[in-house]
């Protein structure tokens, strides 16, 4: 009983919500009907201000309030997470008022709705890849913005989610017993991102390939394939002399040494 006289007017304060939100639809004061999508964004009802300007949008072009209409109709798309619809609206933006001084906060926002839109890395990232020039872009032609910091972790961003996609496709072909596209793929990863935090370890990962393809390789073939994790040692040697992971690749030198020493006999 109590929870229904609760209830009440919380109804009842949605019923007028509604109702007044639909005699705002239905009216033909454009100018009443942009102050109100305004109030609606303001209390951030971007649906319902995203529907008002969306009828507006025509209505108010090449008029003094276009600008603001534009700007605002962008963000409620991105506040609803329409990132597509918000990127091209953003994009529009710049191209209808391109000495707007919004243009340096909308430019930086264009390339983050194609942040937002990436998906996880072990999906399609030409989004990321996008967002990720664009922000660079955004670095390069706006070295005072205030946004600067803010676009160089995105940056980072996509350059995580970047080495992380080409990560799990080589570590697919090491799970699956392709260990020459394993090492390819590998190999293709550090030169890609050779100042990764994982470089060692993608290192390690190009060694231990080479010695699973030279050891399931036929025994013609051997000695030939184990000479290459030998080169592949010594170069881990060479670039990661202080590396946790030397003693593992020196272990690997070990065994190939001793199995090209059989090979001979």
């Amino acid at each position: 009983m109590k929870i229904g006289k609760l209830l009440l007017p919380i109804l009842l304060l949605f019923s007028m919500s509604c109702s007044k939100y639909s005699k705002v639809l239905k009216s033909t004061d454009y100018d009443y009907k942009l102050k109100m999508a305004n109030q609606y964004y303001d209390q951030k009802k971007y649906n319902k201000a995203k529907t008002l300007y969306e009828e507006l949008f025509t209505i108010f072009k090449g008029t003094p309030q276009f600008e603001d209409l534009y700007y605002r109709y962008a963000f409620c798309h991105y506040n609803t997470k329409d990132f597509p619809s918000a990127e091209n609206l953003f994009k529009g933006y710049l191209e209808v008022f391109p000495n707007s001084p919004r243009t340096d906060e909308v430019e930086y926002m264009q390339a983050y709705s194609f942040f937002r839109d990436s998906p996880k890395p072990e999906l399609d990232q030409s989004n990321t890849v996008k967002a990720q020039g664009m922000m660079q872009t955004f670095i390069n032609t706006h070295p005072g913005s205030a946004k600067l910091k803010e676009a160089e972790h995105i940056v980072d961003l996509c350059n995580e989610k970047l080495e992380t996609k080409e990560m799990l496709g080589a570590q697919l072909y090491f799970n699956m017993g392709q260990f020459r596209a394993a090492a390819i793929s590998f190999n293709s990863l550090l030169n890609d991102f050779p100042d990764s935090k994982d470089a060692d370890q993608y290192k390690l990962l190009i060694i231990k390939s080479y010695y699973q393809y030279a050891r399931l390789s036929v025994p013609e073939k051997q000695q030939m394939r184990y000479e290459k994790v030998v080169t592949e040692v010594q170069d881990f040697q060479d670039r990661f002399p202080e590396s946790k992971l030397l003693k593992d690749a020196e272990r690997y030198l070990t065994l190939t040494q001793s199995n090209i020493k059989s090979l001979s006999k």
